[in-house]
């Protein structure tokens, strides 16, 4: 992949150039409030460093999950201010993507400005599965810019538009945040520094098989905690009450366990759980045995047993990948599990990898700093597919 460096020597330079740049906007709303604007800063250096070569930068980029068409909810425009603010510098949101809007946007544009043209999932386009149609929406974006930087690391595994289409179409580049990705987990998976110790948690097993099996042929440890372990537990028959179950994965699960027995790789599953009747703020919360949960409960969190256990294992690693929390952390009497894993992250004596989504909403609101962990990735899905082995149709797509 090339450097945005070595694209503009490629082109004579980017002074005066309209540069298309998918940034990864997509962060948590309430309302019109951004509750984590953790993206939108990790795009902010790329921009900058554009606009400091000259360049008139478009912004690309989605919120949510729009169905071809405009919805007020999902409108760029709180993006689009917060980007302002930390660029210092005004930033125009374009009413379209491709219309008129966007058209007379970047015409007015002088050189260093910056323009959001409208979420590019408004657009059927953008995530249709007929090459034609995706085509026919990387034309229009194609004629806004001249050339195309891909520097949103969280869809880089998509097969769209906006990400993969349009370099096709536009001498390219990747951005600093997607390079800084890449070699992050070049290490995760290339000779990491041992031990090396993978936390997975989050809702369903069933997202994190591929990864699970990858990981089984290159972690030592696996420590796993959310609502995924639940089927674990299960899969070992042992009763997890109203608890979240896949009861389609237990046999992948045993047979993940076996394959981890084989190959010398821990598995560690929580020895206690926090239960409660039902999923609700101020509901009382009890501790009890992962082996022995009442019928009625559901467990919400690993318990403060397993979560000395997980600390300890962390403590002694040197390379870490955490993704998925380890409970309900939006709910404090679901957090600790979530909190104690994080603060053992900020002490590894190594490499710590918060890998995006949920993890890295859990971290924010827990109230760490990105400056505590060595890396927080901006992309879960697409981390997780890296570190499966699959190709990622945004990287892959990139001029060498």
């Amino acid at each position: 992949m090339r450097t945005v460096a070595q694209l503009a020597d490629s082109v004579g330079g980017l002074t005066g150039k309209r540069v298309l740049v998918r940034s990864d906007l997509n962060v948590p709303l309430d309302g019109a409030r951004i509750t984590d604007d953790g993206r939108i800063r990790a795009s902010v250096t790329t921009i900058a460093d554009l606009r400091g070569r000259g360049a008139k930068v478009v912004v690309m980029a989605h919120l949510g999950r729009p169905k071809g068409e405009p919805e007020d909810r999902y409108s760029l425009a709180p993006a689009a201010r917060r980007l302002g603010e930390l660029l210092s510098a005004e930033v125009s949101l374009a009413t379209d993507t491709v219309g008129e809007s966007a058209t007379a946007a970047v015409d007015a544009m002088s050189d260093g400005d910056v323009v959001v043209v409208e979420n590019v999932r408004f657009n059927p386009g953008e995530t249709s599965k007929d090459d034609a149609e995706r085509g026919a929406f990387a034309d229009q974006l194609a004629a806004l810019g001249d050339v195309f930087v891909s520097d949103g690391f969280g869809v880089v595994h998509r097969k769209q538009a906006s990400v993969y289409d349009i370099a096709h179409r536009l001498p390219n580049a990747a951005g600093g945040l997607v390079l800084g990705e890449i070699d992050v987990l070049r290490r995760l998976t290339e000779d990491p520094d041992r031990p090396y110790v993978v936390v997975l948690g989050g809702s369903k097993v069933s997202d994190k098989l591929g990864v699970i099996e990858s990981l089984l042929t290159k972690a030592d440890t696996l420590l796993i905690g959310g609502g995924m372990v639940f089927t674990f537990l299960k899969a070992q028959g042992h009763e997890v009450g109203a608890s979240l179950l896949e009861e389609d994965q237990l046999d992948a699960v045993r047979g993940y366990l076996a394959q981890a027995d084989d190959a010398g790789v821990e598995i560690v599953l929580p020895t206690d759980v926090v239960v409660a009747s039902e999923l609700k703020e101020d509901t009382p919360a009890t501790v009890v045995a992962a082996d022995s949960m009442p019928a009625d409960q559901i467990g919400l969190d690993i318990g403060p047993e397993s979560a000395r256990q997980f600390t300890d294992v962390l403590a002694g690693a040197h390379t870490v990948f955490w993704n998925g929390p380890m409970g309900v952390f939006e709910m404090a009497e679901f957090a600790a599990g979530t909190r104690a894993v994080a603060q053992a992250l900020t002490e590894i004596d190594g490499l710590s990898v918060v890998g995006g989504g949920d993890s890295a909403s859990a971290v924010r609101k827990l109230g760490f700093g990105d400056d505590q962990f060595g890396h927080i990735s901006t992309g879960g899905g697409a981390s997780l597919e890296y570190l499966e082995g699959k190709t990622l149709p945004g990287i892959d797509v990139l001029t060498p």
